[in-house]
Formats: structure tokens, C-alpha cells, sequence
């Protein structure tokens, strides 16, 4: 009985120890001090270098650093605990897209709509790289099949006006005009584009 008192009260200390140690993580983000957010993790790290959680959101902290390289090696190693997750490979996306690495977000993409084709964000980050790509055909696609689920969501309506702002200039004022003002009538990429 006294063997699995104490080992209870070394697993809830070290549990105390997680809590405090992401609580104090949290707590360095809120103020924007990424680097003492990573290293008060650190620690734990040490003891659980595998662990999904941790590695994602160590990935995160070190993409809001700007630090890319380590940000991948994080979100690569919590994508490796759990493979069919989707939420390290769209962090991975969203570092890729910041360095223009746009060829590696476009194939995660179309990895992950494959499983899921209609998903918020792989699709919103793969139409992103082929809008920077300038591969508007296949950009108006994705946006055209995500505005049939979400017909009034602003991100989705902002870059098909963007896409049309160079093959169809006349048509993105008018997406502008009759959708993006009305359900946002203080949208600031409406307004520059109009007041051109």
C-alpha cells in the first residue's frame, strides 16, 4: 500500500510540475515573450521528447519566435507520434507559407484534403501558396468549392476578390461591392482596392 501511495504522490507531483510548467508557458505567450515560453518547457521536454502536445506546441512557440527551422523539427516530430493528425502538418503549412516555401505547402495540402477534401485550413493555406505561386485556375478552385460551404465567410470571399484583382479586375469590385462590404463594411482590403 505504501509503493502505491508514494508512487501516486510522485506521479501527481511530476503532473503538477506539466501543469505549471505549460501554465507559466501560457502565461510568457500572453505577454509575447516566446523564448521564456519555450524554455520553461524545456524541462519537461527533456522527459517526454516524444510527446504529441509538447511537440506541437513547441512547434508553435518556435514559429511565433520565427524560428523555422526549429518550428519544423517540432511539428515533425509531433506529426510522427501521431501520424494521422492534422494539426502539426497545418503548422508546418503555415511556416512553409511564411518562408515561401510554397511547393511544400501546396503537397501537404493536397495530402490532407485527400483525407479531409473540404477542411477549413489545408485548403485556405493550399489556395494561399498557389495565389502567391500565381496558379489562379487552380487557387479559384478551392476557393470557389470552400464559398459553396461557407458562402459568407470573409477570409474565403477576400481571396477570391484577390485572385480576381489580376485576372478580373472589374469582377473583384463588384465581390467587394456586393459581398465583402455588406458583411463586413469596414473591411480594409475592400476599401484600398475600391479606392484605387
Amino acid at each position: 500500500m505504501k509503493k502505491i501511495l508514494v508512487l501516486f504522490m510522485f506521479v501527481f507531483a511530476f503532473s503538477n510540475e506539466i501543469q505549471k510548467a505549460y501554465l507559466d508557458s501560457y502565461n510568457y505567450e500572453k505577454i509575447g515573450d516566446y523564448q521564456d515560453a519555450i524554455k520553461v518547457l524545456i524541462p519537461v521536454y527533456k522527459k517526454y521528447p516524444k510527446g504529441y502536445t509538447l511537440n506541437l506546441r513547441l512547434g508553435y512557440l518556435f514559429y511565433m519566435n520565427k524560428k523555422y527551422e526549429n518550428a519544423i523539427k517540432y511539428y515533425t516530430q509531433a506529426s510522427l507520434s501521431l501520424p494521422y493528425s492534422f494539426e502539426p502538418k497545418l503548422g508546418m503549412m503555415k511556416v512553409y507559407l511564411t518562408t515561401g516555401e510554397y511547393d511544400k505547402v501546396i503537397q501537404i495540402g493536397y495530402s490532407l484534403i485527400k483525407i479531409n477534401y473540404y477542411d477549413f485550413y489545408a485548403n485556405l493555406y493550399t489556395l494561399q501558396a498557389l495565389k502567391l505561386k500565381k496558379d489562379y485556375k487552380d487557387a479559384l478552385a478551392i476557393a470557389n468549392k470552400m464559398l459553396t460551404l461557407y458562402p459568407t465567410n470573409i477570409t474565403y470571399l477576400v481571396n477570391l476578390a484577390k485572385i480576381y484583382e489580376i485576372v478580373d479586375p472589374a469582377y473583384a469590385k463588384k465581390i467587394y461591392k456586393d459581398s465583402i462590404l455588406i458583411l463586413d463594411p469596414n473591411n480594409v482590403n475592400a476599401q484600398v482596392f475600391l479606392n484605387k
